[in-house]
């Protein structure tokens, strides 16, 4: 298992219940195959510039151990999740 480093950027006017649902999600996804070592929210911060007519992101980082396939399924639903801006995932070095 290696370690990532998963950072979301949320649409800001997301309701609570639904961005909460969300993040279930994604840490459902997670703890399926792994293992969550941290979730920090850093809630609405301005962005570097605009995407989607939004200057604001509703951020979230989260630490995990996984496998590789994990960070794939993780991307996928991001991809495909209406709530999502952007999203990244990169491996900490060990």
């Amino acid at each position: 298992m290696r370690k990532y480093e998963a950072m979301i950027i949320l649409v800001p006017n997301l309701e609570e219940e639904n961005r909460n649902q969300l993040l279930e999600r994604f840490k459902g996804i997670i703890e399926k195959d792994g293992t969550i070592t941290n979730v920090d929210e850093w809630g609405i911060r301005k962005l570097a510039y605009e995407i989607n007519d939004y200057k604001e992101g509703y951020y979230v980082v989260m630490n995990f151990e996984a496998n590789p396939d994990v960070v794939k399924e993780l991307d996928r639903v991001s991809r495909i999740s209406d709530g999502v801006m952007r999203h990244m995932v990169i491996r900490e070095d060990e």
